[in-house]
C-alpha cells in the first residue's frame, strides 16, 4: 500500500511539472505541431521565429497618405515617346532641361513574360532624377501583377497607365484609347495598380475616340475618386492622331474640373510662346513629345523664355552626343553600332522638320505647317533640313561610318502630321 502511494505522488507530481512545461512554453509547441503538420516540399519554408504575432513576412499595406509623394507643380514633362524616347535622347533632354522623364510605353503582358527588350525600356539613367515608366494593358489582374513587378524591380518615381495610345494593334485588344471607353474595367486596373505600388500612379489620355465626341471631363471627375496622383491630357481624339490642332480650350475646361488633381496638357508646343499660352490655360504643366524631336533644346526655349538659332554645327554636337550615349547604352560592337544609328535615324525624321530662327519669314514656328523647301546658310544646315533618307544616312555615316552594304531605312512614324 505505502509502494502504491509513492507512486501515486510521483504520478501526481510529474503531471504538474509537464502541465507546467506545456503553459510555459505553448507557443514553441504550436509552431512545433504546425511544422510537423507541413507536408515536405522543398518551396514551404519553415516558419519565421518572431517577437509578436506578426511575423516579417507579413504585409502591411501603405495608406494613402504613407505613399511617397511627387511634386509635379510647374515642370516641364518629356513625354513617353514609342521608340524615339530611348535612354539616349532623354540625356539629351535632361542636359537641355527636361525635369520630368518618362520610358517608352511597355506592353504590361511582355512585362509578364519576362522579355528582356521590353524590361529594358524600364531602365533609368542616373540623371533622371524624377523618372517614370509607362504600361499599356487592358485587363486588370494583369496590369497589377505588373505594376507588383516594377514596385519590387525597378526604381521609379511614378507609374504612368497608357489610355490614350491610337494605334489599331493596341485599341482593338482594349487597352490604350479603348480603355476610356470601358469605364469599369479602366476603374478596376487604377485601384488594382494603386493597391500596390508605393509610388504615385499616372494617367495618360486623350480627349476621346471620335474626334467630335469628348469624354475626357467625364472620366477626369471619376479619376479623382480612384486614386490617380496625375492626368496627362492630350489635346485630340483617336481619330484626329495628328493632322489636327490641339484643342487648348477642352484643356482648360479639363484643368479646372480636375483640380485639386494636377493635370498636365500636350499637344503643339514647339517654343516657348506655345508653352506661355498653355500655361495661361490653367494646366499644372506642359508635356512636350513631337517639339522635343525636332528641337531637344526647347526646354531651354521655355525656360529662358527665347529663341535660339542653333546653327547646324551646334545641331551636330547634339547628334554626337547622342550616338556617344547610345554606344555606351547599347554597346559599340557591330550590333550596338548599327542599333544606335537605327535610332538616330528615326530622330532626324523628325529633326529635319527644324527651321533655323535665323531663316524664319515669321517667328514662331508652327508644329502642323510644313516646312518649305530651303537652302541653308551653308551646306550642313541643307543637308540637315532635307526629308530625303539618303541624306539622313549621310549624317549617321559622319558620326557612325559607312553604313553595311545593302543597307535600307524605314522611318516607323509614317503619319502625315501637316495640314
Amino acid at each position: 500500500m505505502q509502494v502504491m502511494f509513492v507512486q501515486q505522488r510521483y504520478l501526481q507530481s510529474q503531471k504538474k511539472k509537464f502541465s507546467m512545461f506545456l503553459q510555459k512554453n505553448r507557443y514553441t509547441l504550436i509552431l512545433l505541431t504546425t511544422y510537423a503538420a507541413l507536408p515536405t516540399c522543398p518551396d514551404i519554408q519553415p516558419p519565421v521565429k518572431t517577437v509578436g504575432p506578426l511575423t516579417d513576412a507579413d504585409v502591411i499595406k501603405l495608406r494613402p497618405c504613407e505613399k511617397k509623394k511627387v511634386d509635379f507643380q510647374d515642370k516641364l514633362y518629356l513625354a513617353p515617346l514609342t521608340t524615339c524616347g530611348n535612354l539616349p535622347f532623354r540625356r539629351v533632354c535632361k542636359r537641355f532641361g527636361a525635369d520630368i522623364t518618362c520610358g517608352e510605353m511597355a506592353m504590361c503582358t511582355n512585362l509578364l513574360q519576362g522579355h528582356q527588350s521590353e524590361w529594358a525600356l524600364l531602365k533609368r539613367h542616373e540623371s533622371e532624377d524624377l523618372f517614370g515608366v509607362q504600361v499599356e494593358g487592358c485587363f486588370p489582374d494583369t496590369m497589377t501583377r505588373c505594376a507588383e513587378l516594377i514596385s519590387n524591380y525597378a526604381d521609379v518615381n511614378f507609374v504612368d497607365i497608357n489610355s490614350g495610345c491610337p494605334i489599331d494593334l493596341v485599341y482593338k485588344k482594349g487597352g490604350g484609347c479603348g480603355l476610356m471607353t470601358r469605364t469599369r474595367k479602366f476603374e478596376q486596373i487604377i485601384k488594382g495598380m494603386n493597391y500596390v505600388l508605393d509610388v504615385p500612379l499616372t494617367v495618360k489620355i486623350r480627349t476621346g475616340v471620335q474626334e467630335k465626341s469628348s469624354i475626357a471631363h467625364k472620366l477626369i471627375g471619376e479619376m479623382k475618386n480612384w486614386g490617380v496622383s496625375m492626368v496627362t491630357l492630350h489635346g485630340r481624339s483617336r481619330e484626329q492622331r495628328y493632322t489636327k490642332l490641339a484643342d487648348w480650350d477642352y484643356i482648360s475646361t479639363c484643368a479646372k474640373l480636375a483640380n485639386p488633381v494636377p493635370l498636365f496638357g500636350n499637344g503643339d508646343i514647339l517654343s516657348y510662346e506655345d508653352a506661355v499660352k498653355a500655361k495661361e490655360t490653367g494646366v499644372s504643366g506642359v508635356m512636350i513629345a513631337r517639339g522635343a524631336l525636332i528641337k531637344p533644346w526647347i526646354f531651354t526655349e521655355i525656360k529662358e523664355s527665347r529663341h535660339w538659332d542653333v546653327s547646324s554645327s551646334e545641331r551636330l554636337d547634339i547628334l554626337r552626343d547622342f550616338t556617344n550615349f547610345g554606344l555606351e547604352h547599347w554597346g559599340s560592337d557591330t550590333r550596338g553600332v548599327e542599333k544606335t544609328r537605327n535610332f538616330l535615324l528615326e530622330w532626324l525624321s523628325f529633326m529635319c522638320r527644324y527651321i533655323p530662327v535665323g531663316l524664319l519669314e515669321r517667328v514662331p514656328q508652327k508644329i502642323n505647317e510644313r516646312p518649305p523647301y530651303y537652302m541653308g546658310r551653308n551646306f550642313l544646315e541643307s543637308l540637315m533640313a532635307s526629308q530625303n533618307v539618303d541624306d539622313w544616312i549621310r549624317i549617321s555615316e559622319m558620326l557612325l561610318g559607312p553604313v553595311p552594304k545593302n543597307f535600307n531605312f524605314l522611318p516607323k512614324h509614317k503619319a502625315n502630321s501637316y495640314k
